[in-house]
């Protein structure tokens, strides 16, 4: 019996889709990152029952530091982009926790100034607070050990191309830091929304992506570059033929970094079918009906869709970009 709901919503499900193509599907990935955190930081003192935590989230982990604040008797303040929508309000509002939202924003990297910023001013005025740093604290990769472990147990001996969402680092990253930890032969293929600064696709733009939490317009400080092999830029609507297609052929219903992932997957594996290819769908796609699914016969045959291959940031262009990261790293 689970102790609290959020042990029972955090472990995600391993499922086959084709031969080499495996889906890790989460209700919800950041909870183990939230709970991994929280946990540590009551053991080592740093915060105690019934102390605030505050961070800034365009969604997902806003309820995951609720439900890890609510698991261990803490108070949860959360700064939130205008992505953060009705349903998640009424859940956090439920939970206790506390939301403010920025003002709508022009573009991403508004936005994530704009909520760092105003976190910069609840401290100030509530020095007692602790900032969690989702994207800038390597203690969010602590809680990730337990889904590698998992995933090891299930996939013994083979070789892994394990695919998904950047983010801050502390999901795609964590994951194959500690498979590569345990003797297991990973390569780390990671998605990134245009328009990220994370690697290096600031130049361009994409105004339809709506999927800020795999992507960012200012530093992520917890990423480790080069944990990366390759990464693949998607654009929204490669992404949101991506998502129609998962959910059409395997039934997955998830959000639109799962679907983008979902097609880097498929063509990693065309690049190398001698290993098994595993992607992470990162959380439902209840909020993504209106934008994507409400819409999917304007989508196109995921099948038929190729990325453009790169060896130079310079030649960055949407839908869909991919290229070796290694070669690509920017010169410190």
């Amino acid at each position: 019996m689970h102790e609290h709901i959020a042990e029972a919503v955090k472990a995600p499900d391993l499922v086959a889709l084709e031969p080499g193509l495996a889906c890790l599907r989460f209700e919800t990935m950041k909870i183990y990152s939230a709970l991994g955190a929280v946990r540590h930081l009551l053991e080592s003192g740093a915060v105690a029952p019934g102390d605030t935590l505050i961070d800034s989230s365009s969604g997902i982990y806003a309820q995951a530091l609720a439900l890890a604040c609510h698991r261990y008797g803490m108070k949860c303040h959360i700064v939130g982009s205008t992505t953060v929508d009705r349903t998640l309000r009424a859940q956090l509002e439920i939970l206790g926790a506390t939301l403010e939202q920025v003002r709508p924003s022009r573009n991403l990297r508004l936005d994530q100034e704009l909520r760092v910023r105003r976190i910069a001013e609840i401290l100030d005025a509530n020095p007692t607070y602790h900032w969690m740093r989702q994207y800038h604290d390597e203690i969010h990769y602590l809680g990730y050990r337990e889904v590698a472990e998992s995933l090891a147990a299930d996939l013994p001996g083979v070789p892994l191309t394990l695919v998904g969402g950047v983010g801050s680092g502390a999901s795609t990253g964590a994951l194959a830091s500690y498979l590569r930890a345990a003797g297991r032969d990973v390569a780390l293929v990671g998605v990134q929304p245009f328009g990220s600064v994370t690697f290096g696709a600031e130049h361009v733009t994409d105004p339809d992506m709506i999927i800020a939490g795999i992507g960012s317009a200012i530093e992520f400080r917890n990423v480790r570059h080069d944990l990366y092999d390759r990464v693949h830029w998607v654009g929204f609507g490669p992404a949101a033929s991506g998502a129609v297609a998962l959910l059409r052929s395997g039934g997955v219903f998830a959000g639109l970094s799962s679907g983008a992932a979902y097609l880097a997957a498929r063509w990693e594996r065309r690049r190398d079918g001698s290993r098994t290819h595993v992607f992470v769908a990162a959380d439902t796609g209840h909020r993504y009906v209106d934008a994507v699914f409400a819409r999917h016969r304007e989508t196109h045959d995921a099948g038929a869709l190729r990325p453009h291959e790169i060896t130079s940031l310079d030649d960055l262009r949407p839908p869909w970009s991919t290229g070796s990261w290694p070669g690509l790293r920017p010169t410190p």
